[in-house]
């Protein structure tokens, strides 16, 4: 799965538009706006997904998923989880949701 947050990142690392975004995925220029304006998770049927972070992690994007390690070299970026989030953690056996 991927985040709308990451989305929007992946695509400032990369340094391109939605428009180029949408030539490397194969998908319409509304379609990623769609995707990045959703709330979290992105939404969208699994061939449209499946051609997104294909074409993302073709052009050097590696997707780390919450709590995961990162085993790839090369820069990236990842929010931080708060305090309270962590704090909740701990008392839900690893079980959280975001507010």
């Amino acid at each position: 799965m991927i985040t709308a947050a990451q989305l929007r990142a992946a695509r400032v690392l990369l340094g391109i538009d939605q428009r180029r975004l949408a030539k490397l995925s194969g998908l319409s220029v509304p379609t990623i706006q769609r995707m990045e304006a959703s709330e979290t998770m992105v939404r969208g049927n699994v061939d449209s997904l499946v051609k997104l972070i294909t074409a993302l992690e073709n052009a050097g994007i590696e997707l780390i998923d919450d709590g995961a390690n990162s085993d790839g070299g090369g820069r990236g970026v990842r929010l931080k989880a708060r305090s309270e989030d962590r704090a909740e953690d701990k008392t839900s056996g690893g079980a959280r949701t975001r507010k």
